[in-house]
């Protein structure tokens, strides 16, 4: 292993020991043989700035109200380093977190009744806080590569306007669980479509971040969806990026057309918390080297579950992950009896925790999602688990 291999793959180098002293969900909700690779919660200790901020905050009294501009000039800052993109933190808008500030924004945009076109397989939340929140679900399912289907979309979009009714298409960005990158061009096709129909688009943008280079060393581009779609408006946080799920805030950034925040109640930002606000800037801030190090061990570990599937389960496909920290298997020709979940057998007698893909979506029936962010001897177990009940 050379200099750089050991680089990558330090932060997921935490003992298990000391994961299974965590009391997260990942490693409550199964017993202590499950090895768990469900949950989207990455095995990393956060960035030393965010550890540090934290506990500053926490020393110093300082646990209060959220009551600055300091996230959305701090998520500004960000953007524009990571991607070029320049967000006027004036018209963005903290919430909670990305899925209540989806709710938010679709009461902005339509009326109880009203439909939200989705593209499963994806985030099984989507369609539970739609349908919380009043609003019809209409699918137009991804393409069999994975990609966005504009014939689909086109005849969803129909459907959801039906009778004068108001929608949204509520896009997965990069796509969970396939782990699927938009290129500008398919936005820009999807938006064209959506003006055609005066369907808004809202965007969760939540694995923005959480882009690994290819094996050339490339890496994709992640294009945000407001500089696309101008009437767009986006989700963002940094829970994903730098492992804070249980540290909420997120914020809200409209495109250049999108007049509607403004109109956000203030109830929408009285759920943030002041100490997760501290704890994401300083990542959004100082977090930069920490991340370009996570990617670099992201690709590796992406490049070693491919060489393990291919040598001991060459009978589960999948498409390597542009983006995300998630592996979407294809298990269907794995022998497993139709009827059956393969998750429900990698749990049962592999004791490996799996996402059954059907909570995704009916599209989803006989894949499974595998969380990629783990120790490479974790996910090695992991795999030659499942290779001795599926191969």
């Amino acid at each position: 292993m050379t200099e750089h291999d050991e680089q990558a793959v330090a932060p997921f180098d935490v003992p298990l020991a000391e994961l299974r002293k965590r009391t997260s969900e990942k490693w409550r909700r199964y017993p202590a043989d499950v090895l768990p690779l469900f949950v989207a919660e990455m095995d990393v200790v956060p960035p030393e700035p965010i550890i540090r901020a934290v506990h500053d905050a926490m020393t110093s009294g300082d646990t209060g109200y959220e009551g600055d501009r300091g996230y959305v000039e701090a998520f500004a800052s960000f953007a524009d380093e990571r991607w070029g993109w320049t967000v006027d933190p004036a018209t963005a808008r903290l919430v909670p977190d990305v899925m209540q500030g989806i709710v938010h924004v679709l009461r902005l945009l339509t009326e109880p009744g009203d439909a939200v076109v989705i593209a499963p397989p994806v985030y099984a939340p989507f369609r539970v806080f739609v349908e919380h929140a009043g609003r019809r679900i209409v699918t137009a399912p991804l393409t069999p590569a994975g990609r966005l289907d504009l014939a689909a979309l086109d005849r969803a979009f129909g459907q959801a306007k039906a009778g004068g009714h108001r929608a949204v298409l509520l896009l997965c960005h990069p796509h969970n669980p396939t782990g699927v990158l938009h290129t500008a061009e398919e936005l820009a096709a999807v938006g064209e479509l959506a003006a055609d129909w005066r369907v808004r688009v809202v965007a969760d943008e939540i694995h923005a971040a959480l882009v690994p280079p290819r094996p050339d060393g490339t890496r994709p581009v992640f294009t945000p969806t407001t500089t696309v779609i101008p009437d767009a408006i986006s989700l963002h946080t940094a829970s994903k990026v730098f492992n804070l799920a249980g540290l909420k805030a997120a914020v809200a950034v409209p495109g250049p057309a999108a007049a509607e925040l403004p109109m956000l109640p203030e109830l929408a930002s009285g759920g943030v918390s002041h100490v997760a606000s501290i704890a994401h800037q300083a990542g959004f801030r100082h977090g930069g080297p920490w991340l370009d190090g996570l990617l670099d061990a992201l690709a590796g570990n992406v490049s070693l579950v491919g060489r393990l599937l291919a040598e001991r389960l060459p009978a589960v496909r999948w498409i390597p992950p542009e983006a995300t920290y998630l592996g979407w298997l294809d298990l269907r020709a794995t022998g497993v009896p139709e009827g059956i979940s393969p998750a429900d057998v990698v749990l049962d007698k592999a004791r490996v925790a799996l996402v059954d893909g059907r909570v995704f979506g009916v599209e989803g029936d006989g894949f499974a999602r595998l969380n990629l962010a783990a120790s490479r001897p974790l996910l090695d177990e992991a795999i030659a688990r499942m290779a001795a009940v599926l191969a």
